[in-house]
């Protein structure tokens, strides 16, 4: 599906706050609300939005955030990230180019919590080894 600009500024703004009111969004970019409301609709219909969520502060988060660099076996992706959907801490996955085959995103309460799956992670079958990096503060969130 091609974007205009009209679909980029309306989300760009919901990125800025998801629940703000459809009149409040075709009165900031000077739509009519009926446009606005098709519009949301074709973008979530075609796939553009697949959904709303909310963004935690950092009282609200889990205590821990970390990175995991993972090396993984040649045509092994699919049984290391059947294993990987199976751990809660692990949030995100994505993979690169480079020295790594993957980039996990953990959230984790404790330590514990995060000890136990990042041994988790290294055990899986096709895991060749892994770097951990414990995130310490946050200096750009967006």
């Amino acid at each position: 599906m091609q974007l205009d600009e009209t679909d980029r500024a309306l989300i760009t703004a919901l990125q800025g706050n998801a629940r703000t009111p459809v009149a409040d969004l075709a009165r900031s970019l000077k739509l009519a609300r009926t446009t606005v409301t098709s519009r949301l609709d074709r973008l979530e219909r075609s796939g553009v939005i697949t959904g709303y969520t909310i963004n935690l502060s950092g009282a609200a988060r889990p205590a821990l955030r970390a990175t995991a660099l993972v090396t993984i076996e040649a045509r092994s992706a699919p049984d290391v990230l059947g294993r990987l959907r199976s751990l809660p801490a692990v949030k995100a996955v994505h993979t690169t180019s480079g020295r790594f085959d993957l980039l996990i995103q953990l959230e984790a309460h404790t330590t514990q919590e995060l000890d136990e799956t990042l041994d988790r992670i290294g055990e899986a079958r096709g895991v060749k080894g892994s770097e951990s990096l414990i995130h310490l503060s946050t200096k750009l969130d967006r």
